[in-house]
């Protein structure tokens, strides 16, 4: 039989199967299988997947939420955009607002603290990385995206937007800072 000309015998499916191609059925079945195992073990002992939870949410309902929350803890304001700088309160929630081309506010966490973030676009999907740990996050709008994370050292953390947003994309960063 060849794979150019039709078969002379129409019902195909009721010829045997040759030895070659159980072989190579049952070498995509394995390997699909390590790939299953390998998934479930990297993201228990890899440390490279976030656990994450997501709830439904719209933007007025983040927004009220995430301007109750600054505020309440705003230390001071940054930039010539007046951000202001929110210091989270040690294991307490913090709220972060993405918006073209903006992250929205500017966190403040203490190093060796747990911390819930609370992310939600106000408009189009976004991209959260975290540099330079690497957490990257998709944040949709009309979903709050909880991640939680204890920073392990002191410094300036940038937050860059990886998912092309439009003409202002480039210049979508924000910042963490840790003390």
């Amino acid at each position: 039989m060849s794979a150019i000309l039709p078969p002379s015998d129409r019902l195909w499916w009721k010829q045997p199967i040759d030895k070659v191609e159980w072989a190579w059925i049952g070498i995509a079945f394995v390997w699909g299988m390590i790939m299953f195992v390998m998934m479930i073990y990297w993201h228990i002992y890899g440390k490279q997947n976030l656990s994450n939870e997501a709830y439904k949410t719209s933007p007025e309902m983040f927004a009220a939420k995430a301007e109750k929350f600054i505020a309440e803890n705003t230390v001071r304001t940054e930039t010539e955009q007046q951000i202001p700088v929110v210091k989270v309160p040690a294991g307490g929630d913090g709220y972060l607002i993405a918006r073209l081309w903006a992250w929205y506010p500017i966190l403040e966490l203490e190093k060796g603290q747990t911390y819930k973030i609370h992310l939600s676009s106000m408009d189009y999907n976004h991209g959260f990385s975290l540099q330079p740990v690497n957490i990257n996050i998709q944040v949709i709008p009309g979903y709050e995206h909880v991640v939680k994370m204890t920073p392990t050292k002191e410094g300036t953390y940038a937050i860059v937007c990886n998912e092309y947003c439009g003409i202002g994309h480039h210049s979508m960063l924000g910042r963490i800072y840790v003390k």
